[in-house]
């Protein structure tokens, strides 16, 4: 049977039992989360004057707060999130210089573009994210697709691959069409994928922006981000703010404390800066993000009967898990191994196995294996 060994330092026969804080390092956006167990309990109780609206984590994938988040409603300049993306993506390729011609003129809000202006298709995304630039999009959608029909089907392929099943886009600037629609849900999906993006990101992320010219030469503009909770709350870390008289007030924020990434989506909200920050100081008071990596801990293993000593026997897999508060505050770490193991042994092979338990559950588990093979 496998054994148990609980000690304060790992050795060639002893395993660490180890308790770790609610504070414990995040791990990285691509860890794994499969044998993984997160939060079971939504945030109760909370209220929003929105008519879709929806709370989505990051860390663990799940919704903690809804309402109507699947309800198909026009979306204004969020619709901007997935255009500046896209934009962005083939900035990072060729970021090419574009001048600013009449059809790609559009009403409402605006980067103030006139016939002739020349900037880079980085600068138009900046542009459509911080001051909500109509021209701007319509400007990146021209260039880069021919016309705004064509990069709506771009956007729309985008769409389908991330998981928004209840989203068509037809405009790239969000202007109200009876077939330019999104959801609640759809949009914290999209604004998590984006957000992967460093550049996409830094600009969501900014207060202001400032676009130099290419021509005319010496001319610049400073956009100021229409993102008030940049300034009013201390852990937005980006969003994108949206409206026509249609639409209402719609607004995808997205906010991170310590290693916990919420999405916040409202959509027809007159009452926005503040459902955000009230979902959001709810949801970090509630729930904590844990750490469960041990890659970095590696054990020699006796071997008994080889042609070696020893074997090199550790985790490679890790994971971030979500836990209620109460939880989080005493997860147990237990490594069970043998004291020694017999040949043959093959690289990959499991060993043992690594557990951490909080409130008589199970949280998460990972198998412990061989790094190399001994005969």
């Amino acid at each position: 049977m496998l054994k148990k060994f609980t000690a304060f330092a790992l050795s060639f026969f002893m395993v660490l039992l180890s308790v770790i804080s609610a504070g414990a390092d995040s791990a990285d956006n691509n860890a794994e989360t499969r044998s993984c167990v997160f939060a079971e309990a939504e945030i109760e109780n909370a209220e929003t004057s929105a008519e879709s609206a929806v709370l989505y984590c990051v860390n663990d994938g799940k919704v903690y707060y809804s309402k109507n988040e699947n309800k198909k409603m026009k979306n204004a300049s969020t619709t901007k999130i997935m255009t500046a993306l896209i934009t962005l993506e083939y900035a990072q390729k060729d970021n090419k210089q574009v001048e600013f011609t009449k059809d790609m003129e559009a009403e409402g809000s605006s980067m103030y573009l006139e016939q002739g202006d020349v900037v880079t298709l980085h600068d138009l995304a900046s542009g459509m994210m911080s001051c909500s630039g109509n021209d701007g999009a319509n400007a990146a959608a021209i260039s880069i697709a021919g016309s705004a029909e064509k990069f709506a089907e771009l956007m729309n392929q985008r769409a389908k691959q991330i998981g928004m099943k209840n989203t068509h886009f037809v405009t790239p600037s969000g202007l109200d069409d009876d077939n330019h629609y999104s959801t609640a849900y759809d949009l914290a999906l999209l604004m998590s994928y984006a957000m992967e993006n460093s550049d996409f990101a830094e600009i969501a992320g900014a207060k202001s922006t400032k676009v130099d010219f290419i021509s005319p030469e010496g001319k610049s503009m400073t956009y100021t981000n229409h993102n008030r909770l940049l300034s009013s709350y201390p852990y937005c870390i980006g969003g994108k703010t949206g409206y026509t008289q249609s639409a209402g007030r719609c607004l995808v924020s997205v906010a991170e404390k310590d290693g916990l990434r919420y999405v916040c989506v409202t959509l027809n909200d007159k009452n926005d800066w503040k459902d955000h920050t009230n979902l959001y100081e709810t949801a970090f008071e509630h729930f904590r993000f844990c750490s469960c990596d041990e890659r970095e801990t590696l054990i020699e293993l006796p071997v008994a009967g080889g042609e070696e000593d020893t074997v090199t026997v550790g985790c490679e897999r890790h994971c971030g898990i979500v836990l209620n508060a109460s939880e989080a505050e005493n997860i147990t770490k237990t490594v069970y191994l043998e004291n020694f193991c017999y040949v043959p042994i093959k690289e990959g092979d499991n060993l043992g196995r690594i557990t951490f338990e909080s409130e008589g559950r199970i949280v998460a588990e990972f198998p412990i294996t061989a790094f190399n093979t001994v005969l």
